[in-house]
């Protein structure tokens, strides 16, 4: 919500958790085989217990059983499983990170000794699993706010410190451009970039990060569109801090947190350049239709935007279906649960 592209460089950020949601359900059988049967794709996949090696890049469904046995369960058994997610796939909405923390809390209860672990255990297993396994550059922003529920605060640069704050919003809307999107490449840029920032930085400015960095420090050795990222990395940090303000008060100032959302995107979109032509005719019509504010959703290049729509959600769902896009009707959900 607050704080896109900022948690994987150590920066707080304000997520919310939505009402679509994935499922993963199944059983024990009697011999060492993984089947899931993903319904959705009309694809399904098998593989052994024995043998755990990867068969490509993301090889979530093993890498949730890898960093489990790592945790210290066990599995004498296979599963069969079905999968299925009513959130939009590659979209940036976190559909990876939804079902790895249903895979990891699925697989948490399924071990030969079942473990009973809290909703913060399950986002840190997830994120290893889906993050640091495979070495990618993302945060852990998905996996927290996925597992956890709601809206969230979360910091993670020295220690993960998550607070629940629970705003009383009101509707949203998500708008899918249905626009294919590179989110490892973007994350590598947007991250990388600044990471080389503050490494130019540190020659006149000892000691400065992230967390520490503002306009008062030394630019000399960074060209223009190094100090124009600069800028805009603080002013996201701005923006954060006046949200959580905001949304902490009894009573909340909806315009106010709709106008924060459009100064955000203002960064995403001409700082960054991770929104699309497509993304910025749906958030405008979006607010022509009398959304309160909006902005592109996750990594960008393409995937989601949202909209802030308290009032007239069906009226802003109209226009973003009108402008090409998918639109769903959506509002703060609870995180991974156990359904029976």
């Amino acid at each position: 919500m607050f704080g896109e592209h900022q948690d994987y460089l150590g920066l707080p950020i304000i997520a919310m958790a939505i009402s679509l949601r994935s499922y993963i359900k199944g059983e024990k059988v009697a011999n060492q085989q993984v089947t899931i049967h993903k319904p959705d794709l009309n694809d399904s996949e098998s593989f052994s217990l024995d043998n755990l090696d990867y068969d490509c890049q993301r090889d979530y469904y093993k890498s949730g059983i890898k960093i489990c046995l790592n945790e210290g369960l066990s599995f004498s058994h296979g599963f069969n499983c079905e999968v299925s997610s009513k959130i939009p796939f590659q979209a940036g909405t976190s559909s990876s990170s939804a079902i790895m923390v249903s895979w990891v809390h699925f697989l948490s209860r399924m071990a030969d000794e079942p473990a009973d672990w809290d909703l913060n255990k399950i986002a840190e297993v997830s994120y290893k699993a889906e993050t640091l396994e495979f070495e990618e550059p993302g945060g852990m922003m998905d996996q927290y706010t996925t597992s956890i529920g709601d809206f969230i605060y979360l910091e993670s640069n020295s220690g993960i410190v998550v607070d629940k704050i629970n705003p009383e919003l009101g509707t949203f809307v998500l708008g899918d451009s249905l626009q294919p999107k590179d989110t490892i490449g973007i994350l590598s840029r947007c991250r990388d970039s600044r990471l080389e920032i503050i490494k130019k930085l540190e020659f006149h400015n000892p000691g400065i990060d992230f967390q520490s960095c503002n306009a008062n420090h030394d630019l000399t050795n960074l060209d223009e569109d190094e100090k124009e990222l600069y800028f805009g990395t603080i002013r996201n940090k701005e923006i954060l801090n006046q949200a959580i303000v905001e949304l902490k008060k009894d009573k909340i100032d909806h315009k106010m947190i709709g106008s924060l959302l459009n100064d955000h995107q203002s960064v995403l979109r001409d700082i960054l350049h991770i929104s699309t032509d497509k993304v910025d005719d749906m958030i405008n019509v979006a607010l022509n239709a009398g959304a309160y504010g909006g902005k592109i959703n996750g990594s960008g290049g393409g995937g989601c935007m949202f909209a802030y729509a308290p009032e007239n959600p069906e009226r802003v769902a109209k226009a973003i279906e009108d402008a090409g896009g998918k639109s769903y009707i959506i509002c703060s959900d609870q995180g991974t649960r156990i359904e029976k």
